[in-house]
This record gives C-alpha cells, structure tokens and sequence, in this order.
C-alpha cells in the first residue's frame, strides 16, 4: 500500500496535498476528491454505478474537518455535510493519476 508521508489541506487554495513515500506530491481538488466518494450514499452497492451526480458537487465545497482513519484512510466531513465516505491512501492516489493523465 502506498502511504503519505505528509498530508495538507490547502483550504485557500482548495486542495488536499499529499506527500507520498517514494517523494511524489499529489494536489488533489477538494471538488475532485469529494466526486469520488464510493461510500454507500455515493455508490449503488451492489452495481457499483455512481449515485451522486459529480456535477451536484459544489466548486465551492470544503472540507469542515478532515481526520485520519488508522493508517490506511482519511475522513472528510464536507461542507455539505456528507460525511460517510473513506478516502484509503490507494484511492486518494488513483484520483491524483486519474488527474493528472487528464492534464497530460
């Protein structure tokens, strides 16, 4: 499993920023973490298909309060009061490459 090494929430800037063992650094959009929630409120269960609409998701979203979860997760509490969701340092970092192959 990959792990941070560092973590930052950038709220003036509106980004989570991880700094990854082998050195690498994510900016990950507050926006772009909270479309991807695969929590049960978020994601069917048993289909996999994505309930929440990503275009729903406010670009002024933040996040209220964020706290590890073990050594394996963050949890966000949003400002839209969505608060369910775990964010494992795999999934966090599949959102940054998803990103960044995006920007390529």
């Amino acid at each position: 499993m990959e792990t941070p090494k560092n973590i930052r929430v950038h709220k003036e800037a509106g980004v989570l920023e991880l700094v990854w063992t082998d050195d690498d650094v994510s900016r990950i959009p507050f926006r772009a973490v909270r479309q991807d929630c695969r929590c049960a409120a978020c994601v069917d269960e048993f289909t996999g298909r994505q309930i929440l609409e990503p275009d729903s998701v406010p670009e002024s979203i933040m996040p209220d309060d964020v706290s590890l979860t073990g050594n394996y997760a963050l949890k966000f509490l949003w400002s839209d009061t969505h608060d369910s969701g775990l964010f494992t340092w795999n999934h966090l970092r599949s959102i940054a490459r998803r990103l960044d192959a995006n920007d390529a």
